[in-house]
């Protein structure tokens, strides 16, 4: 059976570490973050770990 292709979608916004976890980035990074402050936008740096839930669901569309 040929493996599955991943969702490019999913690719570019999930990762998978080696112990299996999901990582993504944190919401409202991207602009407008003059008016947020500081320690806000410090702690949007670090990956955040996907809620248990969906993890099932975004290692089907990564294909692993």
């Amino acid at each position: 059976m040929p493996s599955l292709k991943p969702n490019k979608g999913a690719k570019k916004r999930f990762r998978v570490t080696r112990n299996g976890k999901v990582v993504r980035r944190a919401a409202a990074t991207g602009h407008l973050r003059a008016k947020k402050s500081g320690k806000r936008k410090r702690g949007q740096r670090r990956a955040k770990l996907v809620h248990p839930s969906e993890v099932k669901k975004i290692k089907k569309l990564l294909a692993v």
